[in-house]
């Protein structure tokens, strides 16, 4: 067998007997979308239906290799362009893995995730694995995460006070000035930021297009970041409602939290918990309102040093229906959550397991305590149902969890059970870097905050910084090739269900802000100051990547103030509050447009995507469904215009029409004047000005439309 790769003396000799004509490589195509899989999450034992589309009439037989054993598919379908080859596949209850090999002649060659290729490698094979279901409502969808203390003040009653308690060391700040950039060191400081602010601000969310807010963690904490859980049955009242505010402030430099009484109050006493969990409530019944999903973020692997369980900072000591922590007292209830180490001696033992060796996140000891094991299912059962209904779980650093990878994986799928069961329609999306596929294999997590597949290789490609601001590298900038091989390489470690559903984002709470990275200056704010991260930034690449956010496979997610062109060197920096009254207004206007089009559009939603031409900071593709949209989206990344002839047709844009422009960018702005662009033989020929962006699109005509289409031109012919 001739395993020749496109070999020109097999097409010239195809010529010469009058064979095929050269195989047309654009138009072979499937994925694991619903138009090329039937059922697109089929359940275990049952059939599922895999197409693959070639041009017409240009291949002799396609075969599909299913976990190696060969099938020779049929045709079903033809069109004037396409023919449609299809087989089905009984199902065990195991992923299948798969891929395609096309004859044409005597050519031979395979097709993958990674498109046409002349090698067979199992790691870019397409995945099914029955059984497994994320969402619908979370395919695709418009994110927006919200780190509460910095987007909106609602309640000023419920901020936290200056000398309230003290935090890692000195006593808390309670900061006036909104538009104060964060200190360097502002762990201790609070804007005040709370859940009645985005009550108010639920017009905004709603018409900015948002479809799912995802919230930093709300649960009792003493930092502003709430990474470092106190209490997780209860929303902090500081973000929620303060009903009883009894006690005593620290005065001086000096004392000890088990003396701020005003704290203890505030966050011990039933009746502010309670009256916070009812807030939450309203929050969530308004945004359902509106068609907005809740996310909650849940911190599980380690907790903080404020703990009830531990209650370093003895503030539970003496509190009304509390049981001693593990610090205080060895015979706790809780002893056996941590893991403590030895040397240490009751009471108020600080010889314990921290996370990374912090004695202020103590780690949370899941092997030692099967009571600690179930209340975290509990919890996590508890605010996906009534009467909280949050709509899902980001987890932080979940692969963290236990102290093995064997127990990982066995807690969540413990997890994922409990959540299903609690709301079968809960999203659980895990923080993860580096490859994820061994958690999403339908069992534990739905999907991940893209980093690898979304915010890295875009990042470098057109800003050429790494995504803290620590590094530059100029060599990034534009480089397709690299982009395009990160992008597949990454991209094949998800089903079709988990990269639907992938966060992506441009930027978030432990990351510069995208704007700044486009000024290409390292470093941070306690090295640079505050002030060099808005200096010398550059909106026209943050159009070009909001453009690429809003097309690209996934759940685009907006970082509150990104819309609004906030800039923030990395933590603390990214920060920043939201600036109400000095937003920039034409970079809202154009997040609202790009949202609406990826929701009016089902093809940015769920439909396939396929690359269609790279160069020199240049990226072009396409997002198209069969019997819908094809829309062509295409970036110029480079300081100087280009015009460019692009094949759509291999979109499912017919030979011969026009498409029309849904927006285009430019380094003076953005236009969404609907201007059509004439396809020609199944091209278009584009002029793109610097550093700018266009999405063209082509959809296709109903029966009705099409017969209306032809009797106007008919009477246009015949003068009627």
């Amino acid at each position: 067998m001739d395993y020749n790769f496109l070999n020109k003396a097999a097409i010239n000799q195809a010529y010469i007997n009058g064979m095929r004509p050269v195989l047309k490589r654009g138009a072979l195509y499937s994925d694991t979308t619903e138009d090329y899989v039937s059922p697109m999450e089929p359940s275990p034992y049952g059939q599922v239906t895999i197409r693959f589309r070639t041009a017409h009439n240009n291949v002799d037989n396609v075969f599909l290799i299913v976990d190696g054993e060969r099938y020779l598919m049929y045709r079903e379908s033809t069109t004037d362009d396409f023919d449609y080859y299809v087989e089905e596949i009984q199902l065990e209850n195991h992923k299948i893995s798969y891929y395609f090999e096309i004859h044409s002649g005597k050519i031979i060659c395979y097709f993958d995730i990674r498109g046409l290729t002349r090698d067979v490698n199992p790691y870019y094979n397409f995945k099914i694995i029955p059984g497994f279901r994320t969402p619908d409502w979370a395919k695709g969808a418009v994110m927006y995460q919200i780190y509460t203390d910095r987007f909106c003040n609602g309640d000023p009653s419920n901020d936290v006070l200056n000398d309230e308690y003290i935090y890692i060391g000195d006593h808390v700040e309670k900061v006036d000035d909104w538009s104060k950039y964060p200190a360097a060191m502002g762990v201790r400081e609070f804007y005040g930021g709370d859940l009645e602010g985005v009550l108010q601000k639920m017009d905004y969310l709603e018409e900015l297009g948002i479809e799912v807010i995802y919230f930093n963690p709300l649960f009792v904490s003493p930092s502003n970041h709430k990474y470092d859980i106190q209490d997780y049955d209860y929303i902090d009242p500081h973000f929620g409602r303060i009903v009883h505010d009894e006690g005593e402030l620290l005065h001086g430099k000096g004392g000890e939290n088990k003396d701020a009484t005003r704290y203890i109050d505030r966050v011990a006493n039933r009746m502010n918990l309670e009256a916070s969990n009812e807030l939450f409530i309203r929050v969530v019944e308004e945004a359902h309102k509106r068609g907005i999903k809740v996310i909650l973020d849940g911190v599980f692997n380690h907790c903080g040093s404020f703990n009830k369980w531990m209650d370093r900072e003895r503030i539970y000591e003496n509190a009304e229906g509390y049981a001693k922590g593990a610090y205080v007292d060895e015979h706790s209830p809780y002893h056996d959550y941590f893991k403590f180490l030895p040397g240490g001696q009751w009471p108020y033992n600080g010889h314990y397991d921290g996370w990374w060796g912090h004695d202020t996140l103590p780690k949370l000891n899941y092997e030692g305590s099967g009571e600690l094991y179930e209340y975290v299912l509990r919890i996590a059962a508890k605010w996906v149902s009534p009467p909280y209904n949050a709509d899902g779980w980001r987890l932080d650093v979940a692969a963290d969890l236990g102290h093995s990878p064997e127990f990982n994986h066995g807690f969540w799928r413990d997890f994922r059970r409990a959540v299903k069961r609690a709301n079968p329609g809960a999203l659980i999306l895990a923080e993860h870097y580096g490859s994820p596929e061994a958690w999403l294999q339908g069992r534990e997590w739905d999907s991940v905050m893209n980093y690898d597949a979304f915010m890295e290789p875009l990042t470098w490609f057109l800003t050429g910084m790494q995504k803290h601001s620590d590094d530059f590298r100029p060599d990034t900038i534009g480089n397709a090739d690299a982009f395009w091989g990160s992008m597949y390489h990454n991209m094949a470690c998800f089903s079709e269900s988990s990269l639907l559903t992938a966060m992506n984002e441009l930027s978030n709470h432990d990351h510069s802000r995208f704007l700044t990275r486009t000024n290409h200056k390292v470093g941070r704010t306690a090295t640079l100051g505050p002030e060099a991260a808005n200096e010398g930034i550059d909106k026209a690449v943050m159009r070009e990547a909001v453009m690429v956010q809003m097309t690209w496979p996934g759940a685009p997610c907006v970082y509150y103030g990104d819309e609004a062109g906030v800039c923030g060197f990395t933590d603390p920096d990214n920060r920043r509050t939201y600036p109400w009254g000095h937003e920039d207004r034409d970079l809202i206007e154009y997040h609202k447009l790009l949202i609406a089009i990826h929701k009016q559009y089902s093809e940015f939603k769920t439909g396939s995507h396929k690359f269609v031409d790279k160069d020199y900071q240049l990226l072009a593709y396409g997002r198209f469904k069969e019997n819908g949209g094809h829309s062509l989206v295409v970036i110029n990344n480079a300081d100087y215009e280009i015009e460019r002839t692009f094949k759509v047709w291999y979109l499912g844009v017919p030979k011969e029409c026009r498409m029309d422009v849904l927006i285009r960018t430019s380094t003076e702005g953005f236009s969404t004047d609907r201007e059509k662009v004439s396809v020609s033989t199944g091209k278009v020929t584009l002029k793109l000005g610097p550093k700018s962006g266009i999405i063209l699109r082509y959809e296709d005509a109903t029966p009705e439309e099409a017969v209306k289409h032809e009797n106007t031109e008919a009477a246009a012919m015949f003068n009627f």
